[in-house]
């Protein structure tokens, strides 16, 4: 039987987080292959959902990070990017954002029972 702790902090976003991570990891190396367009509907999904979360955490001021990269992953409209080694560096950055929302935004939730 599992113990509930309740108000003990829960890291709603991290596991968004870190699937749009491990695909932006892999879309930094196929970027110039057809696949990617795999990858640009994956991570821009990802920042979506993490943008509602942190709406739903009442911390809005994550979605600074969140929204851009939404629209610069976009497959619909894509923006295109000429130098490759650039849009793999906005890879690696676009995943420290990730990384950084995934870990800082908790929610407390004191509905829970003890």
């Amino acid at each position: 039987m599992s113990a509930t702790y309740p108000n003990r902090p829960r890291r709603v976003v991290l596991p968004a987080a870190i699937v749009a991570v491990l695909a932006l990891l892999v879309g930094a190396a196929i970027i110039d292959t057809e696949i990617f367009t795999v990858v640009r509907y994956v991570v821009s999904i990802l920042a979506l959902i993490c943008v509602v979360l942190v709406a739903q955490a009442r911390q809005w001021w994550w979605a600074i990070g969140l929204v851009p990269i939404a629209i610069l992953w976009n497959p619909v409209f894509p923006i295109a990017i000429a130098d490759t080694q650039l849009f793999a560096g906005l890879h690696y950055g676009a995943a420290l954002i990730f990384i950084v929302v995934g870990v800082f935004v908790r929610v407390v939730d004191s509905t829970s029972r003890g």
